[in-house]
């Protein structure tokens, strides 16, 4: 692949900081590629929660330069599941993807809109004591050796990327209410730090300046203030006045429900998962 060497590590995973697990990762990588950098994403991806990991690293990716992404939200490990080496051939950018074959590599590789190259890792070592750590034993050790300079072939066996495990990540769809109104039905991907609900929606050049939420029919009763509830488009926190709710455009491109100096998931009573619905305000 062409660029210079990528000697940088950005590591994600849901180790959490209270352990030790994500500093035994950093160490290995220390040992093994001294010079190189790294740079720690996150570590309170939920626990098992590969599709969250992925998200996550999809927001992420756009803002990375040259270097190793390293993934670890592991459920499989020690299970048939394979590690892998994702390549991107992309004459402007040097990156490597390292972790699980379970989805959580492809889609932010994928975003970048360049050929795949991938190779499976070799598993631990036959130690009856190491099938549970592959962040340090398998994928820790291939991040390094790309991060300072090996080939993607030197670190595994070729393989197929068609054969990389795909996740289906939530979209929006739309539907026209009994009323007639159109509404758009979005999943809520992520909640921040803020309590910001981000939606699987992008912006529409059609979108009304509010909208009224709507709650989905199977879904049983809706929380208290949510449908019917209407909601102001803004550009920015500081148009809603405090404690409004309102959508705004999120730093990533997505709708997002917010509050301004509030928590949207603590005000509607709902979190990662939940389907809401963006209606057509009434005539």
């Amino acid at each position: 692949m062409p660029g210079e060497v990528p000697d940088t590590v950005f590591f994600l995973s849901d180790y959490g900081n209270r352990d030790e697990f994500a500093g035994v990762v950093r160490a290995v990588l220390r040992r093994l590629a001294p010079s190189v950098a790294v740079i720690d994403l996150t570590h309170e991806v939920p626990p098992f929660d590969v599709g969250a990991g992925a998200r996550t690293l999809q927001r992420a990716v756009p803002h990375l330069g040259d270097g190793v992404v390293l993934g670890v939200v592991d459920p499989g490990v020690g299970s048939t599941r394979r590690g892998v080496a994702i390549g991107v051939a992309d004459a402007q950018c040097r990156r490597f993807y390292v972790g699980p074959d379970n989805g959580l590599l492809l889609p932010a590789a994928e975003a970048e809109g360049a050929t795949l190259e991938a190779v499976q890792l070799p598993g631990p070592p036959a130690d009856p004591g190491a099938a549970t750590f592959d962040g340090r034993d398998v994928f820790a050790p291939a991040a390094a050796a790309l991060a300072t300079g090996a080939a993607l072939s030197a670190v595994g066996q070729p393989i197929n990327p068609t054969s990389l495990v795909r996740l289906l990540l939530p979209t929006s769809r739309h539907s026209v209410l009994s009323d007639g109104r159109r509404v758009r039905w979005c999943q809520v991907d992520w909640v921040d730090h803020f309590g910001n609900l981000q939606l699987s929606a992008t912006p529409s050049g059609d979108d009304p300046d509010a909208f009224a939420l709507s709650w989905p029919e199977d879904a049983g009763a809706a929380p208290v203030g949510v449908a019917g509830r209407m909601v102001r488009r803004v550009r920015a926190f500081a148009e809603l006045r405090h404690d409004e709710l309102g959508v705004i455009v999120d730093a990533n491109g997505r709708l997002a429900l917010v509050v301004r100096e509030g928590s949207a998931s603590g005000l509607l009573g709902i979190g990662t998962g939940a389907v809401v619905g963006l209606a057509e305000p009434p005539t």
